[in-house]
């Protein structure tokens, strides 16, 4: 599997560089806002993935700036869920896809139907199989973890650069 994954983020990575998104997708900082726009997680409600144990699109209605982005929920509810505790809702590293920062590339992007809760976190992944490899396969949420800080560091220092362009 491990393979396969290493061949589709360089085929996206590929693709990204040549149609000059990559600088877009990093320029909205920690948060994954996708290549276009400012919306976190493709415009999913965080908060539905444990309230509702599904993935929910938001509603432009129930929005709410958090950390430089717009984050969606389906219900006025979850945005005030949301509001009053970010962090228990909000996905780990940033939205971007998990298996991803464990290979430490951050080209990949999500699928929002790609999630798992771990230990009381929502984890967002490029595909079903990247999730199933993120939770089950020895170490992989260790070296996410190990990863992230310098994932976070480059992903806030492509935001710096862009703004000063």
């Amino acid at each position: 599997m491990t393979s396969n994954y290493a061949k589709r983020m360089l085929s996206v990575a590929g693709l990204m560089i040549l149609m000059g998104l990559l600088p877009r997708m990093v320029a909205a900082g920690e948060i994954n806002t996708g290549y276009f726009g400012n919306v976190a997680i493709h415009g999913y409600d965080p908060v539905a993935y444990f309230t509702q144990q599904k993935p929910m699109k938001g509603l432009e209605e129930n929005s709410l700036d958090w950390l430089g982005a717009t984050w969606l929920f389906a219900t006025n509810e979850h945005r005030e869920l949301f509001q009053a505790s970010p962090v228990k809702y909000a996905p780990e590293y940033g939205g971007h896809c998990a298996d991803g920062v464990a290979y430490g590339d951050y080209t990949a992007n999500i699928d929002p139907e790609a999630w798992r809760i771990i230990d009381g976190k929502l984890f967002l992944n490029y595909d079903p199989g990247s999730a199933d490899e993120h939770e089950n396969a020895p170490g992989m949420r260790e070296k996410a973890e190990a990863n992230w800080p310098e994932y976070r560091a480059r992903l806030l220092a492509n935001k710096s650069a862009s703004l000063h362009e």
